[in-house]
């Protein structure tokens, strides 16, 4: 899943948290792994509270959380969920060169054991907004990454770009997209015009796409949620869900 959760607090109550909301929707899902951006870490307006360690609490699932920026006295950025325990965990501080005004930006990265003893490799991110000359540079690291990757490498967040951007087309060289025709659209939340929440793949993994949906959930953020299903073969013949 990949899931920008607004810091849990619903567009239609201004100033109102509510985390176990966020968390009912991944638990509604049933996912082992999940992507969050605009996550909250000891910041004020959402009562102090490390919210990626208390969905996980919540969940029963284990967590990182990556910092982008310092904010409201606490730290702002994404977070990984996962069922299965997470391995050499790092955050990666993505380039702003063309707006270097911009909100800084970074890529949460974890190895995940799987059961049967396979690995992958997963990541979250929130692109820049603003500016797509950055998104576009923050694209290319991205795929640097992917590039010397030798685990099959699963990458998922809110890219804040079209499907038919610079940036996307540059990201497609290195990754397979989840869903890349008639693809339901992902915000806003209550009436959905756009794309620009995505899961996507190396391609030189070999995962193979089974579902790929969108969680028609309309209050919990201003997001809906985006849910794929992979198949990971060890060989030829022997898939491992």
């Amino acid at each position: 899943m990949s899931y920008n959760i607004r810091h849990a607090n619903p567009p239609s109550k201004k100033g109102v948290i509510e985390l176990e909301t966020i968390a009912e929707v991944i638990r509604k899902e049933a996912v082992d792994l999940v992507a969050l951006q605009e996550v909250d870490v000891h910041i004020a307006r959402s009562g102090n509270v490390d919210q990626a360690e208390a969905l996980a609490q919540l969940l029963g699932m284990h967590y990182y959380f990556a910092k982008a920026i310092d904010f409201g006295g606490g730290e702002y950025g994404v977070a990984i969920l996962s069922r299965y325990p997470l391995t050499d965990t790092r955050k990666v501080t993505l380039p702003e060169e063309a707006e270097p005004e911009a909100e800084d930006r970074v890529l949460a990265l974890a190895t995940v054991q799987l059961p049967g003893g396979q690995r992958v490799r997963f990541g979250s991110t929130h692109l820049d907004v603003l500016s797509g000359a950055n998104r576009l540079q923050q694209v290319q690291t991205i795929n640097a990454i992917a590039a010397a990757e030798k685990l099959p490498f699963i990458l998922a967040g809110d890219l804040n770009d079209h499907p038919d951007s610079p940036a996307m087309a540059a990201l497609d060289q290195a990754f397979q997209r989840s869903c890349v025709s008639g693809c339901e659209p992902t915000f806003p939340q209550d009436k959905p015009d756009r794309i620009i929440d995505y899961i996507v793949f190396s391609r030189a993994s070999n995962l193979k796409v089974l579902s790929h949906n969108v969680v028609p959930e309309s209050y919990a953020s201003d997001h809906r949620p985006v849910v794929a299903v992979f198949e990971l073969s060890a060989n030829p013949g022997s898939p491992n869900r």
